[in-house]
């Protein structure tokens, strides 16, 4: 994951996880169906809008609300492959990197506009806005943070470490 390219959705501030999949949903953890009713509240439609690789960019506050894990495995399956804010709800935030989707702190989001394509450097940490052309820092992410995503998740990394560990007990390298 060196570098990643997108097309941005643009949404606005507190968007939680209501939001991002109505409560009437959660009667499923199928992420197939849960993809196919990503922000449908706010935006009707939007799960047949977006491309897989595609960007969320949104203000302050993205995923408060509830704690479910359903918003970014439903954001994951439905093929988006970042959000961008200038912050997170903290259990959003810890669940995104358990689900395996990259989430980005940025502040400079207010010039990145709807149907811009963006290009996420993770080694530099730089969003490059090649619409615009113009350059955007993000927060570094911890490095286990990191490690989770490379992994696909907090299940999968748990699942290489056991891997790991029962070699070593077996004296395999």
């Amino acid at each position: 994951m060196q570098s990643l390219e997108g097309q941005v959705w643009k949404f606005g501030k507190n968007i939680d996880t209501d939001v991002i999949i109505a409560a009437r949903y959660l009667n499923t953890s199928d992420e197939n169906i849960l993809a196919r009713h990503i922000m449908e509240d706010a935006r009707a439609g939007f799960a047949d809008m977006i491309h897989k690789g595609d960007f969320i960019v949104a203000d302050e506050n993205f995923g408060c609300g509830s704690s479910r894990e359903h918003a970014p495995l439903a954001l994951k399956a439905a093929g988006i492959a970042c959000v961008i804010a200038p912050s997170f709800a903290r259990i959003f935030y810890r669940n995104a990197f358990n689900m395996g989707l990259l989430i980005l702190e940025c502040d400079e989001i207010e010039n990145i506009n709807e149907g811009d394509t963006l290009r996420i450097d993770m080694t530099e940490g730089v969003i490059k806005n090649l619409t615009q052309n113009q350059s955007y820092t993000f927060r570094k992410i911890p490095d286990f943070m990191f490690k989770l995503l490379q992994s696909g998740g907090l299940i999968e990394y748990a699942k290489t470490q056991l891997h790991h560990t029962t070699l070593h007990q077996k004296g395999i390298s």
